[in-house]
């Protein structure tokens, strides 16, 4: 499907002229009985790895696969998972990474937005397609099932040729596509193409990709934040490790065991790593570097990191959708950890209040962003991506985040909040991430959301909902009155609720959405 509004993002002298696929064909021939994959006991070469996806490539193209084509896949972390996202690009196709976590309604709405082709499923989550997926015009493979709906993907793979196929591919080529919800209506699908994932790999050797670095990936596949450390890694010819399910101990045993250099962490994944009991006791001396994305990385877990944690601790902000990108070496700037860093190379912030003006130095405002690494748009509604777009005084394009932050005397931006999530209280904005940061400082609470609910006195009014560290015999009312002498008059929670668990999704964002439910519920109605 072609998207009708051009995104012409600023490259500079960045001018990659070589796909990842044709990068991942040299380092193939270049190294064949080099390592490629690991996931538990399987162990895959890059000259099998090759010939996997010379097979998988053909299987598709002998179904008529045409270039750009959507090819979807839903499954845990596995081998099959990797050879099949490579073996997709090799014949030209998009590849399409559904969530596991979405409900089979949202995946449904997925499959048809995108029009698949084809979908590789995993037993696992089988049942979250089973009702409606035999009513759909695509192609249906069991990854590691059988079932009379579902060919064999071994079968298939076995009985496809072997030779590369030679697909020529340009820089604006589809190369994946995301989807970035799917709770009400038509969920959203980013597109990336060839371009906006080559201009990525400017930071390879940099970074250490290229040697022989061993990454390993505990978030999900089907996440940008994980294919940001994935594609990179096997573009420099090194090894990815995969988990298909992350625990935090497994975690720390195969840093230990594999000798791990590299790793891409979500920052509810560092908490529960750096908690556990024994990790002192482990290993870790292999670790280079360590990245964090997704969410902001709390200070406090920053510099528990930097203190226990070998290697440099790298931190990124940005998008799915791309656009301005933040990189803070936490190690070489330990007193600037409460931000989210400075502009990488490239890449230009502007923030906006809600006429779309340029605030002042050291305001707040709403992030917009250019950089080399912007989304094609998202697939088949200009209308959404119209929307997403902000425009400076000449006329380039700049992606709204939705983040409200600002930017200290040293350049280094400070996140506030989601816009959607910043409270109006009496007509006074209120940022909840200010308020988490108070209850987080409790030595009693090890997680914390705050939450805008109804007020019949100021329209809405912020609640805090905590989790208590075990052990802890105080109340909610005494987090409460802590947290109140600590904030401003104008700031001050209404109550505290404990809870158990707050809800978070697979990259470990709270899902402020599902909390404030029920608490509009009847204003909503």
């Amino acid at each position: 499907m072609t998207q009708s509004i051009t995104i012409d993002p600023p490259l500079g002298t960045l001018t990659p002229t070589e796909t990842i696929v044709e990068r991942l064909r040299t380092n193939a021939q270049a190294h064949p009985d080099r390592l490629a994959l690991v996931c538990d006991d399987t162990r895959v070469t890059w000259g099998a790895l090759d010939a996997r996806c010379n097979r998988i490539a053909n299987l598709l193209l002998d179904q008529g696969l045409a270039k750009g084509d959507n090819i979807a896949i839903l499954s845990a972390n596995s081998i099959p998972y990797a050879e099949l996202f490579l073996g997709i690009l090799r014949a030209g196709g998009c590849v399409t990474p559904l969530s596991s976590m979405a409900s089979p309604e949202a995946l449904e709405k997925m499959l048809r937005d995108c029009g698949a082709r084809a979908i590789f499923v995993a037993e696992q989550y089988h049942g979250l397609v089973a009702e409606f997926i035999t009513d759909m015009p695509l192609r249906r493979y069991a990854i590691d099932f059988e079932n009379a709906s579902f060919e064999s993907y071994e079968g298939a793979i076995a009985a496809a040729a072997t030779d590369d196929p030679m697909i020529p591919l340009t820089m604006a080529d589809a190369f994946n596509l995301i989807y970035s919800s799917g709770t009400t209506g038509t969920p959203k699908g980013i597109l990336h193409n060839h371009l906006m994932r080559a201009a990525q790999m400017e930071r390879v050797t940099p970074n250490g990709y290229d040697d022989n670095a061993r990454t390993l990936i505990s978030t999900p596949l089907y996440s940008n934040t994980t294919i940001v450390a994935f594609i990179p890694t096997l573009f420099g010819g090194s090894t990815v490790h995969l988990m298909p399910k992350f625990d935090a101990r497994g975690y720390l045993e195969i840093v230990e065991r594999e000798a791990i250099t590299h790793t891409m962490l979500v920052p509810v994944q560092y908490k529960r790593i750096m908690d556990v009991p024994d990790f002192d006791q482990f290993d870790l001396s292999s670790m280079r570097i360590k990245f964090s994305t997704s969410a902001p990385l709390r200070a406090d877990v920053k510099a528990d990191v930097l203190a226990r944690f070998p290697g440099k601790l790298v931190e990124y902000y940005g998008l799915t959708e791309g656009g301005g990108v933040t990189v803070l070496v936490a190690d070489e700037h330990p007193s600037k950890l409460h931000t989210v860093g400075q502009l990488a190379p490239g890449n230009d912030i502007r923030l906006i209040d809600t006429d779309g003006n340029e605030v002042p130095q050291g305001d707040v405002g709403e992030i917009c962003g250019r950089g080399p690494t912007m989304m094609a748009g998202y697939y088949g509604r200009d209308d959404l991506t119209a929307d997403y777009i902000w425009r400076n005084a000449a006329g380039e394009v700049y992606f709204r985040s939705g983040d409200m932050g600002s930017f200290d005397a040293d350049g280094f931006l400070v996140l506030s909040d989601r816009k959607k999530d910043m409270i109006i209280s009496g007509g006074l904005n209120i940022y909840a991430n200010d308020l988490e940061l108070v209850l987080l400082a409790d030595a009693d609470v090890t997680d914390a959301a705050v939450i805008g609910v109804p007020s019949e006195a100021w329209g809405e009014t912020p609640l805090g909902l905590v989790v208590l560290r075990k052990g802890a015999t105080r109340n909610a009312d005494d987090i409460l009155a802590e947290a109140n002498t600590r904030l401003g008059k104008s700031q001050r929670l209404s109550s505290v609720e404990l809870r158990s668990v707050l809800p978070r999704s697979t990259i470990g964002k709270i899902l402020k959405k599902d909390l404030r439910a029920p608490y509009w519920a009847k204003e909503n109605t």
